[in-house]
């Protein structure tokens, strides 16, 4: 049903490879659109985006242990806001 085809890559412009098993992978996700990037273009963009390095961090106080500790968002007072550890395990026991 399905064949390997050639596609161009929009952001380093060289052709890859989508595999007629990488196809079969799309359409049982439901996924409508080919890939518009290659795999090692699709790997940097990920990274990329999982870079937080710019993204501003705030001071606060830990609402649970006291601790400082930062959040990637400004803390408005109207909420309490948790260090990692505390918040981890306030979600693990909401969810039992």
């Amino acid at each position: 049903m399905f064949q390997d085809k050639y596609l161009v890559c929009k952001d380093c412009g060289n052709e890859f490879l989508f595999s007629a098993s990488e196809q079969e992978f799309y359409a049982e996700k439901g996924f409508e659109n080919e890939p518009g990037r290659c795999l090692d273009c699709r790997r940097a963009r990920k990274q990329q985006r999982n870079t937080r390095e710019d993204r501003p961090m705030f001071q606060t106080v830990c609402a649970s242990c006291g601790q400082e500790t930062t959040v990637p968002f400004e803390p408005t007072g109207d909420r309490p806001v948790y260090c990692r550890d505390c918040f981890q395990a306030k979600r693990s026991r909401s969810y039992r």
